[in-house]
């Protein structure tokens, strides 16, 4: 009976993994704090920006590649395929915040790594702004909550490989008299059972809270129309740009941009 151990720490881990899936995912479901039904529905009906449908669709260095795009599109900064950012702009003036923090981030000698430029507008004020009034609107997950989903699907999935690998030690490893019998092995089947049957549902239910946009974001993501090539970017990002060497500005290390 040496095996019963085994199997008890395979219920256990079992059991706390999905015990804390659920309530990651019942504490990502609750509406935001401070808003009323009424806010809500009118958040879900009206048109997103492109800089929200950024966020939504890819996060802040969605937001920071939009801004950089539509920058060197109007002639404002230059991105070359060596990956590197300039000002070219003798008054350099963003025309909204992230614009701002995107000249902030390349800095006083008006040029700079676009992977720097990434990092540091990604992180400004601007977009913590935005990501905090989609996160209030309801449209967007909580960072905390994201990531505590994200921890317990973790959890879940190594709940499930620790009951395969115990099942297979006490059959295998164990001494004749001590291992479990074929029937006794039916019994870690109730765990694994419950851990992919966890993951299953979790695939439909949780998996779109482990996303930028809440399924009331994603909602107003697929009435955002792609025509608008800066739009195409916000939705598809960098992938979307047809100008090849843009691409590889915003894309080092992939031939051609792709």
């Amino acid at each position: 009976m040496l095996w019963v151990p085994f199997l008890l720490v395979t219920w256990a881990a079992a059991a706390v993994s999905c015990a804390r899936l659920c309530l990651a995912a019942v504490e990502a479901a609750q509406p935001p704090a401070g808003r009323s039904a009424a806010d809500r529905e009118r958040d879900r009906d009206r048109e997103l920006s492109l800089y929200e449908a950024a966020f939504l669709a890819g996060g802040p260095q969605r937001v920071t590649d939009l801004a950089l795009v539509s920058m060197h599109r109007r002639r404002r900064l230059w991105l070359a395929h060596t990956g590197w950012a300039t000002v070219v702009d003798d008054d350099p003036e963003g025309a909204d915040d992230v614009e701002r923090s995107v000249i902030g981030a390349i800095g006083p000698d008006g040029q700079s790594r676009i992977a720097a430029v990434r990092a540091g507008a990604s992180a400004a004020d601007a977009v913590r702004a935005l990501a905090d009034r989609l996160v209030a609107s309801g449209l967007a997950v909580p960072e905390c909550s994201r990531s505590a989903i994200t921890a317990a699907l973790r959890g879940v999935r190594r709940a499930a490989v620790l009951t395969v690998v115990l099942a297979a030690a006490t059959a295998l490893l164990l001494p004749a008299g001590h291992a479990p019998d074929a029937r006794a092995l039916t019994w870690f089947a109730l765990p694994l059972v419950l851990t992919l049957g966890c993951l299953v549902i979790a695939r439909v239910e949780v998996h779109p809270y482990t996303r930028w946009a809440s399924p009331a974001g994603q909602s107003l993501l697929t009435k955002v129309s792609r025509r608008d090539p800066l739009a195409a970017v916000a939705i598809g990002g960098v992938r979307a740009l047809h100008d090849p060497a843009l691409r590889a500005a915003l894309m080092p290390g992939q031939r051609g941009g792709r």
